[in-house]
This record gives structure tokens, C-alpha cells and sequence, in this order.
């Protein structure tokens, strides 16, 4: 039998991202991209030590900043099967606006800044 060197379901690379306010970015996610906390391990002090959320097929794993590792905002990009709802939708979570959807290449693309700083870039492939 072989033993499996990651977890089953997880692609060899994922986004890490540190932050500070990870609960806010976890409910960020869930309610943007119907999103489910698939691990969480808390400190003593509450924050999160080591978080992981799925979205569609991916995981992106996820921490509050400290000494030593330092909150720093990132982009990141989603395809969703409809831009223009999941846009709406992080507006609604408390995503800021950095470009409305519109056609982009073959895709159909928006970009949000979430509450902690990071910005999702979310399209659908239109052709």
C-alpha cells in the first residue's frame, strides 16, 4: 500500500495567506465564494494559528500575523461560474470595489479588496 504524502483532495500547492483578522477573512470567504472551514486550530489568545477554508476544488490555508510572521496583502484569483453574483456578494461581505466585472481576454473578470487587504480577482470564462 502507498502512502499518501498529502492530504487526500488537496492539489500539491496552495495559498497561504497571513492577515490580520482571519475570522473576518474566513467569513469574507464563506459568504463571497460559499466557502467551508475545513480546519481550524485556534492559540490560547483566540487568534488563528492555522486555518483552511475550501472554495470549489481548492484549498487555501490561512493565519492571524505575529511576531515573525507578519500580515501582508496578496492577490489572489477565483474562477466562479457566475462573476457577476459573486461580485455582488463580496460587496455585501464587506469586499471594496477595485474594478466592476467586465470582459477581460476570454474571461469576464472583477477584482475586490477583502476586509483584511487581500484582493480576489474573480471571473468566469465567457469565450
Amino acid at each position: 500500500m502507498t502512502k499518501l504524502y498529502k492530504p487526500e483532495g488537496y492539489a500539491s500547492v496552495s495559498a497561504y495567506i497571513m492577515v490580520d483578522g482571519a475570522q473576518k477573512l474566513i467569513d469574507f470567504l464563506l459568504a463571497t465564494f460559499d466557502a467551508r472551514v475545513t480546519r481550524r486550530f485556534d492559540n490560547p489568545d483566540g487568534t488563528l494559528k492555522h486555518g483552511e477554508v475550501q472554495i470549489d476544488d481548492t484549498i487555501v490555508m490561512l493565519a492571524d500575523g505575529g511576531e515573525g510572521y507578519p500580515a501582508f496583502p496578496v492577490w489572489l484569483h477565483v474562477y466562479v461560474p457566475d462573476v457577476d453574483a459573486a461580485y455582488q456578494k463580496a460587496l455585501a461581505a464587506g469586499g471594496e470595489s477595485v474594478q466592476e466585472p467586465k470582459k477581460d481576454d476570454p474571461d469576464r473578470r472583477a477584482g475586490v479588496k477583502d476586509p483584511t487587504g487581500n484582493t480576489w480577482w474573480i471571473a468566469t470564462q465567457v469565450g
